[in-house]
């Protein structure tokens, strides 16, 4: 399956930025929720700021600076600083354990480190020995320096930006270099559900073929639009789709600065209005479940619903009230990172609401497959991208799944300083993503499972544990689950929904075996060797990657 479309190859990601910074100078850019706000001018001054940084630190272009930190304006600018001036960031979830952190400071060869309080507080600068100099996200301020020049450098940053630019600072002073296409812009360490770390090598060419694809097939935006940052800057999901993608097409952009709850988001959602929403499966399904589910329930609801006429007005008040509920202007909501409930998703789909589950990976910068709500298929994630081809193997791809492969200009370069690994993913050109799918004589591909959680059956049957989930999660009042091997055998771990219960009268006492026992149930449905042996009630959520994927790695036995 091939999409080659081609655009114009003078265009760049650091020319987009520039010309983003030059078109909506007088914009708002950059805000944290109830917090600081910068224009697109504040923001091209910080980042030549930056620059003059940089050079006085002595990197120079290819050399790496580290950031962890939770999201935030700042962060954003720290960001497209590094970009803009040639060297490497280095995003770094800021709740992974100072170990990790230590370690990937160091394996990235980091010359400096951005971090907030949280993240400094706990970290050893024993452990990070090569780093030049610490700063504080908030302010660029230094919490260590092991440089005299940079102590200098930063203490008269102001006259020395008052040196290069003894008049006025203009859109004119905005210029930045423009890359070789195949140069290496960004490492990006993986925190996904195997449990092993490796540093993603995304070359400008990864880039700019996602931030062009999101530009020609996501063509609503306008600049002074707002947009909505949910997702961890350090995950390339939230990087590129989120934030670099709504701000070379000028949008004023809103970081959520704490891990939010359902009320700061809804709450987020009324003030920023955004016109599209990118987010993991979690978020909707809980606003459906809780919302909406329990409403429909009711007796006089179900009776309503099967009124000819009364049904299409009904749901087409609930899309109402569900589309006021994400600001009243959105045109698309994206979901990524997992599948959808197959409930929610039918629900959704009757109602027209205007949702779309696409596909990628960190290796993919993160952009695999995409199609716009109107066009989506039920449990498809969509069809390849731009510049990308794939190809399932499998005799028969509609029919039969098989391990997909992609190759194409959002494919990374490899993996930094593991050459075992990358060598391990490629071959002839190809790269194999470890996903089970098919593909549809029409290209839209559907996930079946992960090549890693794949279970043997007893007689050698290929069975994929989140196909025995997705019907788990489908049955009343579970919230998660995952279905593991032990000694052959297979075991249900399931997170029961105790808030929903909880609004139907239901203890948890009352609760737990009532799953158990539809779990079982459930057996009637799947092939002898994919039956459930034994169902384990976990009564808190599972552990997740920054992504809300479960680390399997963490119940498998």
């Amino acid at each position: 399956m091939d999409n080659q479309k081609k655009t114009a190859v003078n265009e760049s990601v650091t020319g987009m930025i520039e010309q983003s910074l030059k078109k909506n100078w007088e914009f708002e850019a950059l805000s944290d929720f109830h917090g600081v706000s910068f224009q697109y001018r504040d923001v091209a001054r910080k980042i030549a700021k930056l620059h003059i940084l940089f050079e006085k630190s002595g990197l120079k272009r290819g050399d790496k600076i580290a950031l962890c930190a939770r999201n935030s304006a700042q962060w954003a600018v720290a960001f497209l600083g590094a970009l803009t001036y040639g060297i490497v960031p280095v995003p770094i979830l800021h709740d992974f354990k100072p170990d990790s952190i230590h370690h990937l400071v160091c394996h990235s060869e980091a010359r400096l480190l951005f971090a907030d309080e949280h993240t400094w507080d706990s970290i050893d600068p024993e452990q990070i020995p090569d780093v030049k100099a610490v700063f504080r996200l908030s302010d660029f301020s230094l919490y260590l320096s092991r440089s005299k020049r940079i102590d200098e450098a930063r203490a008269n940053l102001n006259k020395l930006f008052g040196e290069r630019y003894p008049e006025r600072f203009t859109p004119a002073d905005v210029n930045y270099a423009k890359p070789d296409p195949d140069e290496l812009a960004v490492i990006n360490y993986t925190s996904g559900s195997t449990g092993f770390s490796k540093g993603v090598m995304i070359t400008y060419r990864n880039l700019w073929s996602n931030l062009r694809f999101a530009i020609d097939n996501i063509p609503f935006f306008k600049p002074g639009d707002g947009a909505l940052c949910m997702l961890p800057l350090a995950h390339m999901y939230g990087l590129t789709v989120e934030m670099l993608h709504t701000f070379v097409q000028g949008c004023h952009i809103y970081f959520l600065t704490r891990t939010p709850s359902p009320k700061i988001i809804m709450e987020a959602f009324s003030i920023v209005k955004p016109k599209l929403i990118i987010t993991v499966p979690l978020i909707i399904e809980k606003i459906i479940k809780t919302k909406v589910f329990p409403m429909l329930d009711k007796p006089i609801m179900k009776l309503l619903l099967h009124v000819p006429f009364v049904d299409d007005k009904l749901l087409g008040k609930i899309k109402e009230r569900l589309e006021a509920t994400f600001g009243g202007q959105l045109r698309e909501l994206i979901i990524g990172g997992a599948g959808l409930n197959a409930d929610v998703e039918a629900f959704l789909r009757r109602i027209r609401f205007p949702f779309t589950v696409g596909y990628g990976m960190t290796e993919c910068a993160p952009l695999i497959t995409y199609a716009p709500w109107d066009a989506q298929r039920p449990g498809s994630c969509g069809r390849i991208v731009d510049r990308m081809e794939c190809r399932v193997d499998s005799s028969d791809p509609a029919n039969i799944p098989g391990t997909l492969w992609v190759r194409g200009e959002n494919v990374m370069k490899g993996y930094y300083k593991n050459p075992e690994a990358t060598a391990e993913v490629f071959r002839d050109g190809w790269m194999n993503t470890g996903d089970i799918c098919q593909i549809d004589p029409d290209g839209f591909l559907y996930i079946r499972g992960r090549d890693k959680s794949m279970i043997l059956g007893p007689s050698g049957q290929n069975i994929y544990p989140e196909e025995i989930e997705r019907k788990i999660n489908n049955l009343p009042y579970v919230n998660e689950s995952l279905v593991i091997d032990e000694h052959g055998k297979l075991v249900a771990l399931v997170h029961p929904d105790y808030d929903a219960a909880r609004q139907t009268g239901l203890t948890p006492e009352a609760l737990d075996p009532m799953v158990e026992k539809s779990v079982i149930e459930l057996n009637k449905e799947l092939p002898g060797y994919s039956q459930i042996s034994r169902v384990r009630i976990h009564h808190e959520e599972f552990e997740k990657t920054p992504k809300r994927s479960i680390k399997r790695f963490l119940y498998q036995h």
